[in-house]
């Protein structure tokens, strides 16, 4: 009983930072210290990743009729958008999974440590101040999704590379590498909620093949575990990201900045001193 609250605020940590770009990854770890699951650690590692599929539920959910080419409410034009929308999505994923599948191991093994992740939270939090100080004085060139050209597509796909290194966050590398391209925030956030959709799908069936590939399986508590954890994360998910949509039509993600280099220096507190 004890572990299902524990998967249900673990949920709640994951619903929020998925898609504001803090770094889900940082929280994760941070929160870790303190709400430990009593499971095997191969389960524990699985279930950090696999609860992301409830955020990605999340955005099928509010996006749907959007992504759905076969939506009875779309025109012959409406179709085709979708489908390149599509087409653009999953050209973007190609060079993460290029380099994300063979590096996938030695990432986990050898960058998932407190000192990446406060680096990580630090240096993302100062580009963000950086860029959008910058960004106030430019004009967007891309304001329109449907606009959106595919090489730019592929260049943002590019810049989710970046989010491979733990605490990055990688709606965070994707949104940033967005509107330094010259994309609106609106159009940087909303192509970086889609391309989570086949990329965190992706990571956690790959987890979960990996998982079962090791000899584990799993329990029936640990299966009421895992879901509290997906549902939790759907649910809060859907209104960070209803949230985020709203904040940034009138604001800019300098405050996101900001509040990456103060986790990241907690991070650095508590685990290079408090905890040492």
């Amino acid at each position: 009983m004890l572990d299902i609250l524990k998967a249900a605020i673990l949920g709640i940590i994951e619903g929020i930072t998925e898609f504001l770009p803090i770094s889900s990854t940082g929280h994760l770890y941070l929160a870790d210290e303190f709400v430990k699951l009593q499971e095997p650690t191969a389960f524990i590692n699985m279930f950090m990743v696999v609860i992301q599929l409830g955020a990605i539920l999340a955005v099928v959910v509010l996006y749907f009729n959007k992504l759905n080419p076969w939506a009875p409410s779309k025109d012959r034009l409406e179709r085709h958008q979708t489908w390149t929308l599509w087409f653009k999505v999953i050209l973007a994923v190609l060079p993460s999974v290029i380099v994300g599948l063979p590096l996938n191991d030695w990432m986990e093994a050898h960058l998932t440590s407190w000192q990446v992740i406060a680096t990580t939270l630090i240096v993302y939090g100062i580009l963000f101040i950086v860029i959008e100080t910058y960004n106030r004085h430019q004009t967007a060139h891309f304001n329109d999704l449907n606009q959106l050209p595919v090489t730019v597509a592929l260049f943002i796909g590019v810049f989710q590379i970046l989010s491979m290194v733990p605490g990055t966050s990688r709606s965070g590398a994707t949104i940033l590498g967005a509107i330094l391209i010259g994309t609106s925030r609106f159009v940087a956030t909303e192509f970086s909620f889609f391309l989570a959709i086949p990329t965190m799908f992706g990571a956690s069936l790959l987890k979960i093949l990996k998982y079962f590939l090791h000899g584990n399986s799993f329990t029936g508590s640990q299966i009421l575990v895992l879901l509290t954890g997906v549902i939790v994360s759907f649910v809060v998910a859907y209104l960070a990201i209803k949230f985020l949509l709203n904040y940034i039509r009138h604001n800019d993600f300098k405050l996101f900045g900001w509040y990456r280099i103060v986790l990241g220096a907690i991070v650095i507190l508590y685990f290079g001193f408090i905890n040492h």
